[in-house]
């Protein structure tokens, strides 16, 4: 038996229509593959692996998250161990993008275990994608009280194809969101693996939303919300909320649902507003480039390096300059004063300077405003 899925009241029909209506707007602004996408694309699929390793104390930069994302060097503060965590989480999300184009997708256990392998294959002590074989608890402040107790082991695979069976067939006219939060629950609560489990159920909510195929799951997913500060002990504070143990014919997962649901609306309007800034950015890009006659081109290093960071080697994949190339046009934008460099040898990259970075800041104050609480304050 799964924890059940809540029944929708008026207030949470009113909340999923208007992400819909942010996801619709969303869909209508990047479908025509504006040049800022790409770049926009990868931004985001950093933020969620960093949120998400974040909550399970792996951290890196948000720089180190873009490197990683754009295939170039992590800084030299990053250890072995957190590289290789990071890189397997990459690599599970890299794999859930491109499942959205997936013909006769179907869930199975193996997939969620393959998914459970690239999460924790740093970790082979850990048993990345075999269940666990014993008992399993969840620490809370207090080492001698565990905040929540797993199921016994030997209901794991029952446990498992019952979830699996349910991705592929349960609840199916229920609202994606809501079937993504619900998947997401039951994944932890089972907690089928020795370690990696939140990442993976975090990554499963992911995935259930890039096969609905509403929006690209990079701009749908919540996991760089969760793992943003605050929002982290609220999350864990919804999972305490529903249950101690397995006890999943008397969970009543409804706030836990309203808790992914306003997740879902603040990442969206979060997400639009990024959309807008790329677009006013773009924009301004434009004119600036044609103001000091130059290349085209160089647009896109300019917004790179205005947004986060330049790095010469994505550059000239993005625009497919040969290195000599790439290093002439960095060297025009350094002495005009537009971008400066930081780092040094292979870890250089360039951020915004001057008119560049003044024009950021302005287009930063036109759009930054509080967020609207979906359920009221």
């Amino acid at each position: 038996m799964l924890i059940a899925t809540p029944t929708l009241d008026d207030e949470d029909r009113r909340v999923l229509a208007e992400i819909a209506s942010h996801q619709q707007k969303l869909r209508h602004q990047v479908r025509d593959h504006r040049k800022w996408e790409g770049q926009l694309r990868r931004g985001l699929v950093a933020n969620a692996i960093k949120g998400s390793n974040s909550i399970e104390g792996v951290n890196v930069s948000a720089q180190d998250a873009s490197a990683l994302v754009e295939g170039q060097d992590m800084s030299a503060d990053v250890d072995d161990q957190t590289r290789r965590a990071v890189e397997g989480y990459c690599d599970a999300l890299t794999w859930v993008q491109q499942s959205a184009d997936m013909k006769n997708f179907s869930y199975h256990e193996m997939l969620l275990s393959a998914l459970h392998f690239m999460i924790q294959k740093s970790e082979l002590r850990k048993w990345p994608g075999r269940y666990r074989e014993g008992g399993i608890w969840v620490t809370g402040s207090d080492p001698l009280t565990p905040s929540y107790t797993g199921p016994d082991h030997d209901l794991v695979p029952q446990l498992m194809a019952e979830l699996v069976d349910w991705l592929n067939t349960g609840d199916l006219d229920t609202p994606a969101l809501v079937r993504a939060s619900m998947a997401h629950l039951n994944l932890v609560s089972i907690h089928p693996w020795r370690d990696g489990n939140g990442r993976t159920s975090r990554c499963l909510h992911t995935l259930v939303l890039a096969q609905d195929r509403a929006l690209a799951p990079e701009f749908s997913s919540i996991e760089e919300w969760l793992g943003d500060g605050v929002n982290t002990q609220d999350y864990y504070r919804a999972l305490r909320s529903t249950r101690s143990s397995w006890r999943p014919e008397v969970t009543d997962a409804h706030q836990w649902m309203r808790f992914c649901l306003r997740a879902h609306h603040l990442q969206a309007q979060t997400v639009q507003r990024r959309v807008d800034r790329a677009s006013m950015l773009w924009g301004a890009l434009e004119a600036v480039v044609v103001e000091h006659e130059l290349d085209e081109r160089m647009v896109s290093g300019l917004y790179a390096a205005a947004v986060g960071e330049l790095r010469r080697a994505t550059y000239a994949q993005d625009e497919d300059l040969t290195r000599d190339q790439s290093v002439r046009d960095l060297q025009r934008l350094r002495k005009r004063g537009l971008i400066q460099s930081v780092g040094h040898a292979r870890t250089q990259r360039y951020v915004a300077d001057g008119e560049i970075a003044e024009i950021n800041e302005a287009i930063i104050g036109q759009l930054r405003r509080p967020l609207e609480e979906p359920y009221g304050s």
